[in-house]
């Protein structure tokens, strides 16, 4: 099968996003203004491959309902969780749903895999058997074919070098202006001006 099957740990890719921010906007308050953009992110991710399934998982912060509807209506399928609930990490539970769902899917589609496409840079727990990297590897002992895509500063070592070994690493870095944006300054702050995302080039989008 040559169909993609999309995993998007939100939070990972949000909260790493901004720190790169921090460094590559000339405006102090880059960190708080900057957003993903989803269609351009999708784009990036599917390559213009066949979408069989997309999941994201992350919180519900209310400035972060407009992008979840967004996601939803481009048919993304989406976990969210509380982030103020005390009794677990902030990101403990997306995490395990995204990874219970790879693991689901490869045993309903164990005849006939196709391709991941991870979007996390988060590779902790493989050395107690568990966690997103340990997922991928079950996954591709299957003849699952394995992408990343991550921020280079925030993905795994480990799972990065597995990933260039087994399949395909792909650095968001390299699309940075293409799939984010920045919003307008917040109220209280000095004027900063917005930045719309630059045209997507997947020319230099390697694929598995």
């Amino acid at each position: 099968m040559d169909s993609v099957f999309i995993y998007w740990d939100n939070s990972n890719i949000f909260h790493e996003a901004q720190r790169l921010a921090e460094e590559r906007e000339n405006s102090p308050d880059a960190r708080y203004r900057v957003r993903i953009d989803f269609e351009n992110m999708m784009r990036l991710a599917h390559a213009g491959r066949d979408v069989k399934k997309a999941l994201a998982a992350g919180s519900v912060p209310p400035e972060m309902r407009q992008l979840w509807n967004r996601m939803e209506n481009m048919g993304v399928e989406v976990n969210l969780f509380d982030r103020g609930d005390s009794g677990r990490g902030e990101q403990d539970m997306p995490d395990r749903v995204l990874q219970l769902r790879m693991l689901e899917d490869a045993l309903d589609f164990n005849g006939d895999p196709g391709i991941i496409v991870l979007l996390t840079g988060d590779g902790a727990g493989y050395l107690e058997g568990a966690g997103f990297h340990t997922t991928l590897e079950r996954m591709h002992k299957r003849n699952w074919r394995v992408e990343i895509l991550s921020w280079k500063h925030s993905c795994n070592q480990r799972m990065r070098r597995w990933a260039q070994e087994n399949g395909v690493f792909v650095a968001l870095d390299d699309f940075y202006q293409a799939v984010t944006f920045l919003a307008p300054s917040r109220p209280g702050h000095e004027l900063a001006p917005s930045r719309y995302a630059a045209p997507l080039d997947l020319s230099q989008r390697p694929t598995a």
